[in-house]
């Protein structure tokens, strides 16, 4: 129980009372300006409208605020295949003419296309959800949002639904370093 100004007891059930949880929140405006084209139904600019509703609502008062480093690519390595990495940090818009056959290989295309700074996109959603998964592990925060990641349809060595690096599974390999089990539950709406 809680005491009123006047010494009185009040009752604050659990849901009333202040949250003490830590949430990392991790955010980095250029993933907003990722574009993969004019009829492609993906859009990352919603990002960055996710992000100005977090600070209209002033909820960034009440999360640590990080900017998500770049991840590597032996990070990615980690579950994706090297050689798919490699052609993720090479290929552009300008040289996948030039490509055809990897672009097939790697299944990049119209659903999974080459846009400028794709490889920085996919090095920051990915170092956004391996951080906080480290940020967990380490007990330096409860909650982690990372809302530029999950982007788990990619597939070892093949881009599938719009994904390219699947940032979900490096996290959760992360996780398992500190934890026997992780349960993921996949909330898309499609």
């Amino acid at each position: 129980a809680a005491l009123r100004a006047d010494g009185a007891a009040v009752h604050v059930s659990p849901a009333m009372a202040p949250s003490k949880d830590r949430i990392s929140y991790f955010y980095d405006a250029d993933v907003g300006t990722s574009y993969y084209g004019n009829n492609h139904p993906m859009k990352p600019h919603r990002l960055a409208m996710t992000h100005h509703l977090v600070l209209s609502y002033d909820l960034h008062k009440h999360l640590e605020v990080y900017r998500p480093r770049k991840s590597y690519p032996v990070e990615m390595s980690q579950f994706h295949a090297e050689d798919y990495v490699d052609f993720l940090s090479k290929i552009t818009p300008d040289t996948q003419q030039d490509h055809l056959a990897q672009m097939q290989r790697f299944n990049l295309g119209e659903d999974c296309p080459i846009f400028d700074g794709l490889f920085d996109f996919c090095k920051t959603y990915t170092g956004g959800s391996i951080d906080g998964a480290v940020r967990l592990n380490t007990g330096l925060s409860d909650i982690a949002v990372n809302w530029s990641g999950g982007l788990h349809h990619a597939k070892k060595a093949e881009a599938s639904g719009f994904c390219y690096i699947n940032d979900l599974v490096l996290a959760i390999l992360e996780l398992l370093k500190h934890h026997a089990r992780v349960v993921y539950i996949d909330i898309d709406i499609h």
